[in-house]
């Protein structure tokens, strides 16, 4: 199997959990075209797929998930990137950050990062970034960007779902 190929299956088991997690939360998978054409069918608690915004190129783009709750007043973009051999997608973390700051227009952004393959401190560098006030106090921005591994992820899901 290339790398692309074998890539994308690995990081689509990484977007199944983080589907299955959410489902057994009580949120009903729907794709962000049919939600958005006919949101009145569908449970408060949903987890829409394919979410597009405008990047910072001004380009079309998409993110994996947006997951709204009403039942908790939550609206968080969720972005997946797994690495699980050595490559070259860990040089578009930065990218992915300004995205996030910048482009995406929810306050609240979660990166769900995870597998072994990226470099030495690209992760932390993120981490790093994200709970650093410099340019978001520059920008201006009042964003909430959080960086988990999976294990995080199902840790902040059950706690936060379990209420």
């Amino acid at each position: 199997m290339e790398k692309g190929s074998k890539g994308n299956k690995t990081g689509n088991v990484l977007e199944s959990t983080v589907v299955s997690v959410l489902q057994k939360h009580g949120f009903t998978v729907v794709p962000y075209k049919a939600y958005r054409y006919s949101s009145e069918e569908y449970r408060k608690e949903v987890l829409l797929t394919n979410v597009p915004y405008q990047t910072i190129y001004d380009h079309k783009g998409k993110t994996e998930f947006l997951l709204i709750s009403e039942r908790l007043g939550l609206k968080i973009r969720i972005e997946c990137k797994w690495q699980q051999s050595s490559g070259s997608v860990d040089e578009k973390l930065p990218y992915l950050y300004l995205n996030a700051l910048e482009a995406m227009p929810e306050d609240k952004i979660m990166i769900i990062i995870d597998g072994k393959g990226w470099k030495e401190g690209a992760i932390q560098w993120l981490k790093n970034a994200v709970n650093t006030k410099k340019y978001a106090d520059y920008t201006g921005t009042n964003k909430e960007i959080m960086v988990f591994t999976l294990m995080e992820f199902l840790t902040w899901a059950n706690n936060t779902f379990s209420i």
